[in-house]
């Protein structure tokens, strides 16, 4: 039963995560949404199922054509992947080890990205303007409204506990 009740919620959280940039709607609606939903993994699932579901985002996004440039999922996977990461680590520390876990998590993924199509890929700059500042800002708005819906007790963590 646990073993169905994990690959339900994953199977949910990856499809919201993955599909809902599919809705078009401004980076400043679609980032927030898309990390509330990898917080949401990584508290729901354990700190391996949020990663996975942080990495397996860009490349969904990738193959339905969503995201039309090749190099970017290596990069946001990696950036996605830090933040729940982060999260994960510190969420056993309860509400500020939550809230840490997203603003530090938020910072890295920040700061990764930004030096990645910049200094990596050497990306267009409306890229490197959309990979920037406004990863910190949706990364944190989203994580914030994760905790506080944890926080609001509607959500049970670890399901296979």
């Amino acid at each position: 039963m646990k073993r169905v009740k994990f690959i339900t919620y994953a199977g949910v959280l990856l499809a919201v995560a993955a599909l809902f940039p599919g809705l078009h709607l401004p980076q400043y609606i679609t980032g927030p949404v898309v990390n509330f939903t990898i917080i949401l993994a990584t508290f729901v699932l354990g700190t391996v199922g949020g990663v996975t579901i942080g990495c397996l985002t860009p490349w969904i996004a990738f193959i339905s054509g969503l995201m039309p440039v090749a190099f970017l999922p290596p990069i946001i996977m990696v950036g996605n992947g830090v933040y729940a990461l982060s999260y994960g680590l510190l969420k056993r520390f309860g509400l500020r080890g939550m809230f840490l876990g997203v603003g530090i998590g938020a910072f890295l993924k920040f700061l990764f990205l930004s030096y990645a199509v910049t200094h990596i890929v050497h990306a267009p700059p409306k890229l490197v303007q959309m990979l920037s500042l406004p990863q910190l800002f949706t990364a944190l708005v989203g994580g914030v409204v994760a905790v506080l819906v944890v926080k609001s007790g509607y959500i049970k963590g670890d399901v296979l506990k």
